[in-house]
C-alpha cells in the first residue's frame, strides 16, 4: 500500500491540524493540577534569574519548557513522627508515588487539552552515574520562587500551612501562561531549632551551616551509595566471617529490604520534629517542653546504629549528644573519578569541627591526564576552593592528577606517592597533614 493511500493518513487529511497552544491561563494550570490531586502549586516561567541554574537540567528533560508548573502533596504528620522507621518510610515512598501519579494525571490532561508537557521525576529513578548530580531538575529552588514557601535550616521546604509535610513535583510545560507566582514575602520559619537538636550526626548547624556528606552517610544509607559499598564487601570477602565484621546480618537483610521494596531513610528526624506552618504550629506554641516531650525525645532517645565515616565531625558528635546511641564506622561508598570532581566534593565533605584553629592557603598544581590549579583556604572553620594560583601560598602541593585520583580511591598509599614524588609538598609537612584531618578517612 502506498503512503499516501494509508487510512491514518488519509484521515489526518481529512482533519485540520490544531495550532500549537503559545499560551494558556495561571487560574486553568492551577486548577487542573488541584483537580488531579495536588495541595498547592504555583507557576515559575522558564528564564527567572534566580532558577537559571536550572536551565541545562530542564533542556535535559524538556527543552520546549516555557512554563514550570511546581505543586505540592503533603503527608500523614503521625507516621511521619514514629520512631518506627518502617512507618515513617512508608509514609515518604506513598507520597512519592503519588507526586509522581499526580504528574503524570496532569501531564495526561494537558495533552488532552492540547498542550504538551513533561514531568520531572519527583525522588527516584535518578541518572545516578556517580559521583555527580543525580537528580535533574530540582524541585525546591522552583518550588520557593512558585510561592510555595521557604527553605528551613533541615534544607526542605517549609509549607506556610503544612510545614514541612510535603513533598514536591514540577511539570515542564510547552506554553506561557497569562501570569507567573512569586516568592512568598515571610518566612514560615520558627527558628526553633529542633531539627539541629534531633539530627543524629549533627549535619545542621545552629549559624545554618548544613554537612551534606554526614547527612548522606547516615540518613541514606540504605541508598544507592552504600550499595557500592556491599558490592565491595561481597567482593572483597575471603569468607562469610570476614563479610560480617564488616555487614551484620541485620545489614545485609536491610540491603535485602531496600532491593526487594524501597530503601529506608535511617533518620529524617529533621522533618518530622519541624513545627513550622499553621496546621502545625498550635502544639508547639502553646506548650513548647511538652512538644519536646512527644514528638522529639522519642527520636532523640531512640536507640540505633549511626553510621559515620572515620575522621568525621558527626562520630564525635553521637558519642558527645546520644549516649543512647551506636555510631558505627562505614567507609565512603563513592569513587572520585577526576581531580575535578575532587575539587568540587571538597566544600561538601569539609569537616568544619576537624578544622579547628587551622588557617592556611594551599596552591594545587595537578599535572599528567589533567592539568589544573586551585587555590583552597582553609579559615574559621570555612574553606574555599578557587580556581588557578591566587595570592601568596602557605603550602604548594604538586601531584600527578592520576597518582591523586587513585589516592583518594584508596587504590594507592601516600608515602610510597611522596618517595616517588608523585607527589610533592613545599611547606610545612604539618599543615599539609592538617588539611587532610579537615576531611573524613
Amino acid at each position: 500500500m502506498a503512503e499516501e493511500q494509508h487510512p491514518t493518513i488519509l484521515k489526518l487529511k481529512e482533519t485540520p491540524a490544531k495550532p500549537p497552544v503559545r499560551k494558556v491561563t495561571a487560574g486553568w494550570l492551577k486548577a487542573l493540577a488541584l483537580e488531579h490531586g495536588a495541595d498547592d502549586v504555583g507557576l515559575v516561567e522558564v528564564g527567572r534569574e534566580a532558577i537559571a541554574d536550572q536551565q541545562p537540567y530542564i533542556d535535559q528533560v524538556f527543552p520546549k519548557a516555557k512554563t514550570l508548573l511546581s505543586f505540592m502533596v503533603r503527608m500523614n504528620r503521625e507516621p511521619v513522627r514514629a520512631p518506627a522507621r518502617s512507618v515513617a518510610n512508608q509514609e515518604f515512598h506513598a507520597v512519592y508515588d503519588d507526586v509522581n501519579d499526580t504528574a503524570r494525571a496532569i501531564v495526561r490532561a494537558l495533552d488532552e487539552a492540547g498542550v504538551s508537557a513533561c514531568n520531572a521525576v519527583a525522588a527516584f529513578p535518578m541518572e545516578v552515574q556517580l559521583p555527580g548530580r543525580g537528580w535533574l531538575v530540582a524541585h525546591k529552588p522552583v518550588a520557593v520562587e512558585a510561592g510555595l514557601g521557604h527553605v528551613g535550616l533541615h534544607r526542605s521546604v517549609i509549607h506556610p500551612k503544612f510545614g514541612s509535610f510535603v513533598l514536591l513535583g514540577t511539570i515542564l510545560i510547552d506554553a506561557q501562561a497569562d501570569a507567573y507566582d512569586r516568592p512568598i514575602d515571610y518566612n514560615p520559619c520558627l527558628e526553633c531549632r529542633l531539627c539541629v537538636a534531633a539530627c543524629p550526626v549533627g549535619a545542621i548547624s545552629p549559624d545554618g551551616k548544613f554537612d551534606f556528606l554526614n547527612c548522606y552517610t547516615h540518613n541514606y544509607r540504605d541508598f544507592l551509595g552504600n550499595f557500592t559499598d556491599w558490592v565491595d564487601a561481597v567482593v572483597d570477602s575471603s569468607s562469610m566471617k570476614q563479610y560480617r565484621e564488616r555487614f551484620t546480618d541485620g545489614e545485609t537483610a536491610s540491603i535485602w529490604q531496600s532491593l526487594s521494596f524501597k530503601p529506608g531513610y535511617k533518620a529524617a528526624y529533621c522533618i518530622a520534629v519541624c513545627p513550622a506552618g499553621e496546621e502545625v504550629a498550635n502544639p508547639f506554641l502553646q506548650d513548647r517542653p511538652g512538644y519536646v516531650e512527644e514528638v522529639v525525645k522519642p527520636l532523640t532517645e531512640k536507640s540505633e546504629t549511626v553510621y559515620v565515616l572515620p575522621g568525621s565531625d558527626a562520630e564525635k558528635h553521637v558519642a558527645r549528644r546520644f549516649p543512647g546511641k551506636t555510631a558505627k564506622r562505614v567507609r565512603r561508598s563513592t569513587r572520585i573519578g577526576n581531580v575535578r570532581t575532587f575539587l568540587a566534593y571538597l566544600p561538601i565533605t569539609f569537616q568544619r569541627g576537624r578544622s579547628k584553629g587551622l588557617s592556611a592557603v594551599y596552591h594545587w598544581t595537578f599535572t599528567g591526564k589533567e592539568e589544573v590549579e586551585a587555590t583552597i583556604g582553609i579559615k574559621d572553620g570555612t574553606i574555599d576552593v578557587k580556581p588557578g594560583h591566587l595570592g601568596e601560598a602557605d603550602v604548594r602541593i604538586f601531584a600527578d592528577s592520576d597518582t591523586w585520583v587513585k589516592i583518594l580511591n584508596r587504590e594507592y598509599k601516600m608515602v610510597p606517592a611522596i618517595i616517588l614524588r608523585k607527589v610533592r609538598v613545599k611547606g610545612s609537612m604539618d599543615l599539609f597533614r592538617a588539611f587532610g584531618r579537615c576531611f573524613p578517612r
